[in-house]
């Protein structure tokens, strides 16, 4: 927890006083313990569009059972429960140095990465589990506030680590305090050539209702009213929804739907993705480092042509296998 000569303190304006986002370079924040089923594993299999033929992925006395390597990336939301949460009662934690409090409520969700260390297990059963998150930096741009954090799931009885994740937050309005604007970030345009593989996947009225049982309980993705007063049509489907639906098709056309062959996936999400929207993932292999293939992807919608990610990022080792397993 930030000490009391760190804490940004509220002035009659309703702005900060003591403010400096550089103290929040390399702060630790609170470790969460988080646990789940194999329930929980096939549900997020079902959300992401999954198919029969991957019954890998949807069946649990598969012989080749297997967790879909993006779905840690839930696990800092749904931590412990198997219950709903209060999903901003859970958002607000500890006090960060130099920074003032992080209002939930006017945020979104900026890029979020994952590098996949180790085979994800396919419950946490005899694990110990946990999530360790650390401030990268925290920028102003634009009078917003940009939060970079990045999150280690590691098993705390052996030390070992699953996945290393990635995520940057922007604060609307919540910036303007004169802080470093960030470094210069990779820039990923997709080649002026048709697509190597382009996945399709068409979402249904419910697919908010049904991705939100993966652990982001946001009343933005579920009550239509609460979303008009955010400025929005409706509710729509979560940033992580669409990220991970692209996460499965790049998977499944490029990576022949083996569990093993995904080592990192990394976007940014550049549009709102309303329930019935058809999503086309386009995907270009730019060639292979370190016996990895690197892969540019894009996924926009159908109907309209804008883009949902962008600055999409894959690297992936080839399987063996020649078809699903």
């Amino acid at each position: 927890m930030a000490s009391a000569s760190d804490k940004p303190i509220k002035n009659a304006a309703g702005r900060y006083d003591n403010v400096d986002f550089r103290k929040a370079v390399g702060f630790k924040l609170p470790v969460a313990k988080v646990s789940y089923l194999r329930r929980d594993v096939l549900l997020f299999a079902n959300a992401i569009g999954c198919t029969k033929d991957e019954l890998h992925f949807l069946y649990e006395l598969h012989p080749n059972f297997s967790c879909f390597p993006t779905f840690p990336i839930n696990l800092p939301f749904k931590q412990t429960d198997q219950d709903v949460y209060d999903f901003f009662k859970r958002a607000l934690v500890t006090d960060i140095p130099g920074v003032p409090p992080f209002d939930p409520k006017r945020s979104v969700d900026g890029e979020r990465g994952i590098e996949i260390l180790r085979r994800i297990p396919v419950s946490s059963d005899g694990l110990d589990l946990e999530v360790a998150p650390e401030i990268i930096g925290v920028y102003d741009k634009g009078g917003n506030m940009i939060q970079e954090m990045k999150q280690t799931l590691r098993d705390a009885k052996t030390g070992t680590v699953y996945a290393k994740m990635t995520s940057k937050a922007f604060g609307i309005g919540q910036g303007g305090y004169g802080g470093p604007r960030g470094p210069d970030t990779v820039s990923y345009s997709p080649p002026k050539r048709k697509p190597d593989a382009v996945h399709v996947f068409k979402t249904t009225p419910e697919i908010c209702l049904l991705y939100r049982l993966c652990g982001d309980y946001n009343p933005i993705h579920a009550d239509d009213e609460f979303a008009r007063q955010g400025g929005f049509k409706e509710a729509f489907l979560q940033g992580l929804g669409t990220w991970n639906i692209a996460a499965h098709g790049l998977l499944r056309e490029m990576g022949k739907s083996d569990p093993n062959t995904l080592k990192s996936f990394r976007a940014r999400f550049a549009n709102i993705v309303y329930p019935g929207d058809t999503l086309e993932t386009r995907m270009w292999k730019l060639g292979s480092k370190d016996g990895l293939d690197e892969i540019i992807f894009q996924t926009i919608v159908q109907s309209d042509g804008r883009v949902a990610l962008s600055n999409g990022y894959a690297t992936l080792k080839q399987s063996p296998v020649k078809s699903n397993l």
